[in-house]
């Protein structure tokens, strides 16, 4: 594949630097600085909200690169207001793009015809569609491991779940062509390390996945343009995987006939083989040893309560959360009050998608003062559940152990 930093400054001279800025985190933003009244910003972090501009404040994690954690509170609704929504960067040099002069280029050796669009081009030229899916990082919760990981310490918060609306990447490639040859698809964005001696933020999807329905290149979230924090002009849109492969400020893709070498497939992102359940498979980087991660597994999370609340006796609990998965949808949230020997069923909200959050609540009384254990736990319509202990692996990632949360009755 050629170089990147090629590739982004072929693109700079198609006149996407009018009117760029590029913002290095870590230099003055005028940010609006609070402390965590909620206290869930405490784990594995500063617990300090920082404002970036154009968003409100986040749980502030590392400010170069910029990764911003979205407060629990947030997920009571079962849409992430753009505001709200996570920050996840590699990078440190993250350019605002114009999007009136931006191109997104299709080539590669396994294409028949290298295309380019503009971003009016894709709008008027293909079908606009939309998808409700949840992007959440490989190690949201990795704060919570112990023993501690390396890696960004994120609490519960490194997941948002939004609109996205867009063209299907499918439909871009099979305007390109694709040769016979063709393995994968390899993604290219705008931002970039700010040492050149740091690898290059490339990865790269299967071409099944490229070619789903539902994988989109998408300019929109929630119903207004894409924020620069979540990708603009335009972003890679992977219902039911990670984040890791959801490119952000899309430059260019590269169609293939090997496996892509990159630092971020080969090394980066990968977890012990057969450490976790089957999930979708990308064989073309697999090895003896591990595995690139890919589906997002069943999860849970308690959204409205807080660990040690205090509630008076005969007072009535209601007890909210959401459930995610990675597409098969959500058959059943249950809630254990006596530490995982007997669950309950929650009531379900409606379903808004195979890749949404699908919101729950739980309501009791409890009969008796003092201390009390709350678990929750989600199974999907697959059949696949939490599990009540950690799945141990170097880098953090799919921490889907049944949530517990302890309350106060007096």
């Amino acid at each position: 594949m050629p170089d990147r930093r090629a590739v982004i400054q072929g693109m700079l001279g198609l006149g996407v630097a009018a009117g760029t800025r590029v913002l290095l985190p870590g230099m003055a933003w005028g940010c609006e600085r609070l402390r965590d009244a909620q206290g869930d910003g405490s784990v594995g972090g500063s617990g300090l909200l920082e404002a970036l501009p154009g968003k409100w404040p986040l749980i502030r994690r590392t400010r170069r690169p910029p990764n911003f954690e979205t407060p629990l509170s947030y997920f009571n609704d079962w849409l992430t207001p753009n505001r709200a929504f996570y920050v996840r960067y590699h990078g440190a040099v993250i350019p605002e793009i114009d999007g009136r002069e931006w191109r997104l280029r299709i080539g590669g050796p396994s294409v028949q015809r290298p295309v380019e669009f503009t971003r009016d081009e894709l709008r008027r030229d293909f079908e606009w569609v939309e998808v409700v899916a949840v992007n959440q990082c490989s190690g949201n919760r990795r704060g919570l491991f112990e023993p501690r990981v390396p890696g960004v310490q994120w609490g519960y918060g490194a997941m948002g779940n939004a609109r996205w609306q867009g063209v299907r990447l499918g439909d871009l490639l099979r305007r390109a062509g694709l040769a016979k040859s063709a393995v994968e698809v390899v993604f290219q964005g705008a931002d970039s390390p700010v040492l050149p001696g740091t690898p290059d933020f490339v990865k790269s999807l299967p071409l099944p996945k490229a070619l789903h329905e539902d994988t989109l290149v998408a300019l929109e979230m929630n119903g207004e343009p894409l924020p620069h924090w979540h990708g603009a002009p335009a972003r890679l849109v992977v219902p039911g995987w990670t984040a890791t492969y959801w490119m952000k400020h899309l430059a260019a893709i590269e169609v293939v006939a090997q496996p892509c070498d990159s630092f971020w497939m080969q090394t980066a992102y990968r977890i012990p083989k057969g450490a976790f359940p089957a999930g979708e498979r990308f064989d073309s980087q697999d090895t003896g040893v591990t595995s690139p991660i890919t589906e997002i597994l069943i999860n849970s999370v308690i959204t409205n309560l807080e660990d040690g609340a205090h509630f008076s006796f005969g007072q009535q609990i209601e007890v909210k959360g959401i459930a995610w998965d990675g597409g098969h949808g959500i058959r059943e949230v249950a809630v254990s009050l006596d530490e995982g020997r007997s669950w309950r069923p929650a009531e379900l909200e409606p379903d808004r998608g195979r890749y949404a959050f699908r919101p729950w609540v739980y309501r009791f009384t409890p009969g008796t003062k003092g201390g009390h254990s709350l678990w929750a736990k989600a199974t999907s319509r697959s059949g696949e559940t939490q599990g009540p202990t950690l799945i141990a692996n170097p880098a953090g990632f799919h921490h889907n152990r049944v949530q517990r949360l302890g309350i106060v009755v007096g």
